[in-house]
């Protein structure tokens, strides 16, 4: 991972995020952000729109079932990842380059909105609910940690 651009945008989710799966079977979501800055014109002192920017992303595995459940178009976010750029011919020969995201991190901004946490559950692996955490208490004095 060394060398690599990482980013972070702030911005709105165009559309809801579209779930698919590659042959293997692992899940992509792919989406698009829109951030817009606000930018101050001197001359009028007033505040306006200034130049958007429209970032394609990829979210891969679990965290893309977990997207595509939980945000929709229209949601604030804060989107982190490594800038990828790719190259690709189209059917008609054109050679065509696009950067996209492709994303670490992703969650609703609570800047203008609220939100609830629901902790997903786990595919394998012991859970605190399925009780494979749980420990039989260890008696004073005894020479195993209790740890």
């Amino acid at each position: 991972m060394a060398g690599e651009t990482v980013l972070t945008v702030i911005g709105n989710l165009t559309t809801d995020p579209e779930l698919r799966f590659t042959p293997s079977g692992a899940a992509v979501a792919n989406f698009t952000v829109a951030s817009t800055p606000r930018v101050l014109d001197r001359a009028s002192g007033e505040w306006r729109d200034g130049d958007p920017l429209f970032l394609r992303c990829a979210l891969w595995k679990q965290a893309a079932e977990n997207l595509t459940e939980s945000l929709t178009r229209g949601t604030r976010v804060i989107v982190q990842g490594r800038l990828k750029q790719r190259s690709f011919e189209t059917k008609e020969g054109e050679k065509r380059t696009v950067v996209e995201l492709d994303v670490d991190e992703i969650g609703p901004s609570l800047r203008y909105a609220t939100a609830k946490v629901n902790k997903a559950g786990r595919s394998s692996g012991g859970t605190p609910s399925d009780g494979a955490w749980e420990r039989t208490p260890v008696a004073a004095g005894s020479p195993e940690p209790p740890f």
